[in-house]
């Protein structure tokens, strides 16, 4: 029997052609298009075909993740299908996979976003072979967020896109791939999957106001403040190393303990790609802990982020805050 699956498009590189010359790529592929340049592909499959965005990612927002979420909420409650696929550009589908992990508590089938690095009508794309990665996970009955891209599966909270232009886009940072397609066809590796148990339901709201910032030598204190006064209720930043802040003649981390004061949730990741943060080990990380600081642990940024968004959505409680965001919801946490 043919597994049914949904196909959500949202627009990206993957629906891009150009109107006119010299005007650039823009989504104008809808979604019965990419299902008819699968070709003989979609015999494999019953795929259900609904467009809900036509956008370049870059426009892809808080209100777009919402949006999204509550589409593939609504196919889980048809119970419907056996997969969902999302097409998306790939700028900011990292972040989309992240959120969306966090938002979609309990996914009863796998969800799994993907997307090319040139359009699908493009006589080289790598489109074709990342929808067949995407429906093949999309059919394997594996619960959770799925980034699929260049043949290889990557939990939604652990992806980050990495060249430009590559057909190897996106890597599995701080995690080993959840799936990779080799000569014996789809491999999943149940050991990087997180167990989903429980009954699905949709925690969708969320807080915007969240900064990013990447720390840089001599960064002047006073940031912070302009900061509060902008509303802001969250601060993540990508700090030096392990987590080190500067507290010599431009003392942050005083400002730190200004922060929580004022109620803002800041958070402390690595500016290094790969392994973790840990403020244990240095004097400044000791004493950004002492003013109140959440450690990012081995999040990536885009997870870390994201999830600050989802939990001021929930609650502006201090220890409600910490104990959640401590907690690894979909494996962006494994330190």
């Amino acid at each position: 029997m043919k597994k049914r699956i949904l196909l959500i498009t949202t627009g990206g590189t993957i629906a891009s052609s150009l109107r006119q010359e010299g005007q650039g790529l823009t989504p104008t592929v809808n979604g019965a298009g990419l299902e008819a340049l699968l070709g003989p592909l979609t015999l494999e499959y019953q795929i259900t075909v609904r467009d809900i965005l036509s956008l370049d990612s870059s426009n892809i927002q808080p209100e777009e993740w919402r949006l999204i979420a509550r589409n593939v909420a609504a196919a889980f409650a048809q119970k419907e299908y056996d997969g969902i696929v999302i097409t998306h550009g790939t700028d900011t589908m990292a972040y989309t996979a992240s959120i969306l992990s966090f938002m979609l508590r309990h996914p009863p089938i796998p969800v799994v976003l993907t997307g090319s690095q040139l359009p699908i009508i493009h006589p080289l794309t790598d489109a074709v072979e990342n929808l067949r990665t995407a429906l093949a996970m999309a059919s394997s009955g594996t619960r959770g967020v799925f980034v699929a891209f260049n043949r290889r599966v990557i939990l939604g909270t652990r992806a980050v896109k990495v060249r430009t232009t590559g057909f190897d886009a996106f890597e599995s940072v701080n995690a080993p791939y959840a799936a990779m397609v080799d000569g014996t066809g789809l491999r999943l590796n149940p050991a990087a999957i997180p167990p989903v148990t429980g009954d699905f339901f949709l925690e969708d709201r969320l807080c915007s106001n969240v900064f990013l910032l990447k720390l840089t030598p001599g960064l002047d204190p006073m940031v912070f403040e302009m900061l509060g006064k902008m509303q802001y209720r969250g601060i993540v930043i990508e700090a030096f190393g392990l987590g080190g802040l500067h507290f010599i003649r431009r003392d942050l981390v005083a400002k730190l303990h200004a922060m929580a004061q004022l109620g803002i949730t800041v958070v402390v990741c690595s500016q290094c790609l790969y392994e973790r943060s840990d403020f244990s080990i240095y004097e400044a990380g000791v004493k950004a802990l002492e003013q109140g600081v959440l450690q990012g642990f081995d999040m990536t940024t885009e997870a870390a982020v994201t999830k600050l968004m989802w939990i001021l959505g929930q609650t502006n409680d201090p220890e409600q805050i910490r104990e959640r965001f401590s907690q690894s919801i979909f494996g962006e946490i494994m330190v």
